[in-house]
C-alpha cells in the first residue's frame, strides 16, 4: 500500500502531462503532494519527513516552474530529492547511533554492523546516480522523454536495485537464534 501511495503522485503527473501538458502536470503534482502530507497528518497526527521534503521541493520548484513558465525547475525536482536523500543517508552515519537504512529496516531484518554500513552506502551511491541520470536526461532529451524516464526509467532502475540488494542481503541476514 505504501508503494502505491508513493507512486500515485508520479502516475498522476504522468497522466496529466500526457493529456494537458507539463504546466498542468506540475500543478497536479503540487496539489497531490500537499494532499498526501495533510492526509497523513490527519490519519497519524505526525509528519513523514520524506513526504515533507518531497512536498517542499515540489512546491518550490513547481511554483518556480509555473511562475517563470520554465519547465527546467520541475525537471530538477527528482535530482534535488535524490541528492537530498543521499545526503540524509551520509549524515545518518555521522549523526546518530546507526545508519539511516538500519533505522528504516532494522526492525524487520537483522544484519551485522558492516553490512548495514555497506547497505547505507549503496543507497547513497544509488541516489547520487539517479540524480545524475535525471540531469543527463534533462539536458540530452526532450520533455516527453524526460517524463517517460521519470515514470518508467526511475521505477525500473529502482526495482532492479532493490532486487540486487535483496539477493545480496540473503547472504547476510542473521537467522533468529530462537528458531533453532
Amino acid at each position: 500500500m505504501k508503494l502505491l501511495s508513493d507512486l500515485f503522485p508520479i502516475i498522476l503527473f504522468f497522466v496529466a502531462y500526457k493529456f494537458f501538458g507539463l504546466y498542468v502536470a506540475t500543478a497536479v503534482a503540487m496539489t497531490v503532494a500537499t494532499i498526501q502530507v495533510v492526509a497523513h497528518w490527519m490519519k497519524t497526527r505526525t509528519f513523514a519527513t520524506m513526504q515533507i521534503i518531497t512536498m517542499v521541493l515540489i512546491l518550490v520548484l513547481g511554483g518556480a516552474t509555473l511562475f517563470f513558465h520554465n519547465e527546467l525547475f520541475i525537471k530538477w525536482k527528482p535530482t534535488a530529492i535524490n541528492w537530498a536523500f543521499a545526503l540524509a543517508f551520509i549524515l545518518s552515519q555521522i549523526i546518530g547511533k546507526q545508519p539511516l537504512i538500519k533505522r528504516l529496516l532494522g526492525t524487520n531484518i537483522s544484519l551485522p554492523a558492516p553490512i548495514w554500513l555497506r547497505l547505507n552506502w549503496s543507497w547513497v551511491v544509488f541516489f547520487m546516480l539517479m540524480g545524475t541520470a535525471n540531469l543527463y536526461v534533462i539536458y540530452n532529451f526532450d520533455t516527453n522523454t524526460w517524463v517517460n524516464f521519470k515514470l518508467f526509467g526511475v521505477l525500473g532502475l529502482t526495482v532492479l536495485f532493490v532486487i540486487i540488494q535483496a539477493i545480496y542481503l540473503t547472504r547476510h541476514i542473521e537467522e533468529d537464534k530462537t528458531l533453532s
